[in-house]
């Protein structure tokens, strides 16, 4: 029986390991960045334009990916989308230039968009409310895990079989996936794992939702609860896009590492990462059981939680060695992870599952605008007035971002639907 109960867990476990190859992917490249920089004779700037081409073709796809999750099901779009990402990926290792660099990249995020809103459609078909914060931290350690295990397997490959090889390595690990997924993934109601007492605790405390109540992204995008989401997520995705693509660089840039130096620390900050997405959590369900919290207000406090953190990568320029730049790199992946676990959450509390990968897949088009768009700045700013005011900047963006949220998130409507 116990073995019953846990179905759902084993179900994330899958999520999660989709994600870890999804974020492997994507992380590639800016572990091979210093390698490619140099064969392809780019510019910080023009490293920025691929990197951008990733992150436009992603904020786009989003919405789009969503849309395809909740019309053809889990099973077989998260299946499709896991194969697009693989072989675009794998098609990295053909680019003989940045441009073709940046068009294979712009391929992988439309491929990729779909891994959050496939995540937290799961989470919202197989957990109960008050589970959705330690299930979504469970699957979102997938993005630091596969950030932290890109250094060392890109570093090997490139030693030992040029830089194509990794792409191709990475890419491959996505297409096993993809076959155990469309093998392994079925609803609730039809895994036959599931027993009657696991089904009753999934379904316990939902709301009961009208089959006539509208859905699609109108229904969606024209609230106020997607816009309490979808500002801070905006605020929030250019510290991660920025720990993603660009620690490397400045490591290497600003604090003189080598590669064999990258592939030693630069995984600290997204094992630090793991942590918080999730102690993230579990916080949230530990302040509803101590202080008797609200579903909602348990989520606001670990945005506010993980957005004072922040504060300590705003201090990375005051920084002398590389190993306390990278102890508040890790300061950062630890809140972000916290913070952002905690938003993408809230998706899945306020809107009907039937539409929860839509709303996911607008909201993170949001997160991906600001991340793009500061990806750019970077870009442009960052060989003339340094990184320190950048960093300074993701701060002030949560900060920003937690109190849009407290403001405008008062829906009597979402804190009943996690009494």
């Amino acid at each position: 029986m116990g073995l019953r109960i846990g179905t759902r867990w084993w179900m994330i476990s899958l999520v999660t390991i989709g994600t870890v190859l999804n974020y492997l992917a994507r992380s590639s490249l800016s572990v091979a960045a210093p390698t490619l920089k140099h064969a392809f004779d780019m510019s910080t700037q023009e490293y920025s334009w691929v990197v951008g081409a990733f992150q436009a073709a992603y904020t786009v796809m989003q919405p789009v990916a969503g849309y395809v999750l909740d019309l053809v099901g889990l099973r077989l779009g998260f299946a499709l989308f896991a194969v697009g990402w693989s072989v675009a990926n794998m098609l990295h290792g053909l680019a003989s230039g940045w441009p073709m660099l940046a068009f294979f990249r712009g391929l992988l995020g439309l491929t990729e968009a779909a891994a959050i809103p496939a995540g937290l459609k799961t989470v919202t078909e197989w957990f109960p409310p008050r589970e959705r914060t330690v299930a979504t931290g469970w699957f979102n350690i997938g993005a630091s895990i596969g950030a932290m295990i890109a250094p060392p397997i890109v570093v090997t490959c490139i030693a030992l079989w040029g830089w194509r090889s990794a792409f191709v390595v990475t890419g491959g690990l996505g297409l096993i996936w993809a076959g155990l997924w469309y093998v392994l993934y079925r609803s609730p109601t039809e895994h036959g794992g599931v027993g009657e007492a696991e089904r009753a605790h999934i379904l316990g405390d939902r709301p009961i939702v009208s089959a006539e109540a509208p859905i699609g992204w109108r229904a969606v995008l024209f609230t106020r609860d997607f816009w309490s989401i979808a500002i801070p997520r905006f605020l929030a995705d250019p510290a991660w896009q920025t720990f993603s693509f660009f620690i490397p660089l400045y490591l290497v840039e600003v604090k003189g590492m080598d590669l064999k130096g990258i592939a030693a620390f630069a995984w600290l900050p997204f094992l630090a990462a793991d942590a918080g997405a999730l102690l993230g959590g579990y916080y949230a369900p530990w302040l509803m059981r101590v202080f008797g919290t609200s579903l909602i207000g348990s989520r606001k406090i670990v945005v506010a939680t993980g957005a004072m953190l922040m504060i300590g990568p705003a201090c990375i320029g005051l920084t002398v060695s590389p190993g306390a730049a990278i102890a508040l790199f890790c300061i950062g992946g630890f809140a972000h992870q916290m913070l952002s676990g905690a938003l993408i959450t809230l998706a899945a509390d306020l809107f009907d599952e039937r539409v929860v990968a839509t709303a996911t897949g607008l909201a993170g088009s949001a997160a991906w605008i600001g991340g793009l768009s500061f990806s750019l700045i970077i870009g442009a700013l960052a060989d003339t007035i340094g990184y320190p005011p950048l960093f300074v900047c993701l701060a002030v963006f949560d900060l920003i971002g937690t109190a849009v949220l407290w403001t405008l998130l008062r829906r009597p409507r979402a804190e009943v639907q996690g009494a």
